[in-house]
């Protein structure tokens, strides 16, 4: 079978390998359908990624069709649709006990840690797929991202009256902002690119929008009649704006660190007392949360369908990466096939 390997920042090759051995008990032989594509996906091309190692094969947001599988206790049988929870938990550390297996103690994520998804057959333990009779390779590719931005907002224990600025309008921000409408009316949209403020405000029009390349903090009290937002979600993956986010956040509010970096965040200790401010990480989704998106999903109570806009064979992976790393392409998502 192919697979696509990251051989080393900015170089991919495809390659044969040899076809995965028969699945183990709980285990299941997938054959990956779509794969989506993300920051994460292109800091590790451009070799800026602090957990990827090289070569590497690629895809974490992944759609596939189960080929063998043993019985379970999951209805799931070959021929089934799924999306690949990419999360490798233990399942025994603290967190996994207390059922914060997204942030499992020895975690291993597809794509990241280990060889994800940008091969023709995956072995996966079967507690990792989730299923929809429904809903297409593709969606079901963009089931991970969602799932972020659910945990995001869960973890944010929005109310209704929640003033709301999620600061990146990428996928990750799309996903938070699309959660984050169904418990708030009051929700702002921030990014430097106009054109991703434009496609959140056209896809969302009752999103309050702000030009992230002038100063957001005056721009978000005009928008929420003179006071800053009661929770902020950075989803940038920009230390510079986690840094400065600590400034647009109300007096009594949270802030959501969803996008990652590196390197340090600093901030003003008397900014972070003097607002009793509440911080917290949000890291990937829990299956819990993933389940609540392909529901979501299945009743359309939740549109993504034009969120990919450019789609490739993940056999041109370094042309195609190349070419959506270009800003005049304007990508919102991308999908790979193999």
């Amino acid at each position: 079978m192919q697979a696509v390997f990251l051989e080393k920042p900015g170089q991919f090759i495809v390659r044969d390998v040899k076809n995965p051995c028969a699945p183990a008990q709980q285990e299941a032989l997938v054959r990956v359908r779509k794969i989506g594509v993300c920051g994460t996906d292109l800091h590790a091309f451009h070799g800026r990624h602090p957990f990827v190692g090289y070569p590497r094969i690629l895809g974490h947001e992944l759609g596939g069709e189960v080929l063998e599988i043993g019985e379970n206790d999951r209805g799931i049988q070959p021929g089934d649709r799924c999306a690949i929870e990419p999360y490798m938990n233990c399942g025994s550390c603290i967190a996994c006990q207390r059922g914060k297996t997204n942030c499992c103690a020895v975690l291993k994520v597809l794509g990241i840690h280990v060889d994800g998804g940008m091969q023709e057959r995956l072995v996966v333990p079967i507690r990792n797929l989730h299923k929809s009779n429904t809903l297409t390779f593709e969606e079901l590719a963009l089931v991970e991202t969602l799932g972020i931005g659910a945990h995001a907002v869960r973890r944010a224990d929005l109310q209704p009256n929640d003033t709301v600025a999620i600061i990146g309008l990428g996928p990750i921000g799309l996903a938070t902002l699309q959660f984050a409408t169904r418990h708030t009316q009051y929700v702002a949209g921030v990014d430097l690119a106009r054109h991703r403020v434009a496609f959140a405000k056209s896809r969302y029009p009752g999103l309050l929008t702000v030009d992230g390349s002038e100063e957001p903090s005056q721009h978000l009290r005009d928008v929420f009649q003179g006071d800053l937002p009661t929770v902020v979600f950075d989803c940038t993956g920009s230390g510079k704006s986690m840094m400065s986010a600590f400034q647009h956040v109300a007096h009594g509010g949270k802030l959501i660190f969803v996008g990652l970096v590196p390197g340090q965040i600093a901030f003003e200790d008397p900014l972070l007392h003097g607002r009793e401010l509440t911080v917290m990480g949000s890291r990937n989704a829990t299956a819990e949360d993933l389940e609540t998106v392909i529901r979501l999903l299945e009743h359309r109570d939740i549109q993504v369908s034009s969120w990919v806009t450019h789609r490739a064979s993940a056999t041109v992976a370094s042309n195609a990466f190349a070419e959506w790393m270009d800003p005049s392409s304007y990508i919102v998502k991308g999908v790979f096939d193999i």
